[in-house]
């Protein structure tokens, strides 16, 4: 099926120290909810599923960036009641989806995340691209 919507609903952005020395940063995404949400497209509800989820990219002591929102994802009423029993039993998602739904979200948020972190003075949490010269 599809991902049909993608929304942030908060941006937060904490800066502590100046920089020095070498910076480690880790980057997270979690699913923190899964809910269903039925899609209206003109006279039609369509079944969807709603994945909320929190991106945090953490530069230790130095400060941190988390991004949080939500995902649309449009299927059938059969796989609309797999998905939320699955995640109801074990918060679990079958691994297909899951690798969908996490690429999609990275997407999103690198971009995100790039910015702010530039906004503040971070570092790219994220390894930026560079030219070799010989």
């Amino acid at each position: 099926m599809a991902f049909v919507g993608f929304e942030f609903n908060k941006i937060e952005v904490k800066k502590n120290l100046a920089i020095k020395g070498k910076i480690n940063v880790n980057n997270n995404v979690n699913i923190t909810e899964v809910s269903k949400a039925d899609l209206k497209i003109g006279e039609n509800a369509e079944n969807a599923i709603k994945f909320g989820f929190e991106y945090k990219a953490d530069y230790e002591k130095l400060g941190s960036i988390l991004l949080g929102g939500s995902v649309l994802y449009l299927t059938t009423p059969k796989e609309v009641t797999t998905i939320l029993d699955e995640w109801k039993k074990s918060k679990k998602i079958q691994k297909e989806l899951m690798g969908s739904l996490i690429n999609r979200i990275l997407a999103k948020c690198h971009i995100q995340v790039i910015l702010l972190s530039d906004t503040v003075n971070l570092p790219p949490p994220v390894p930026m691209p560079r030219v070799k010269t010989k």
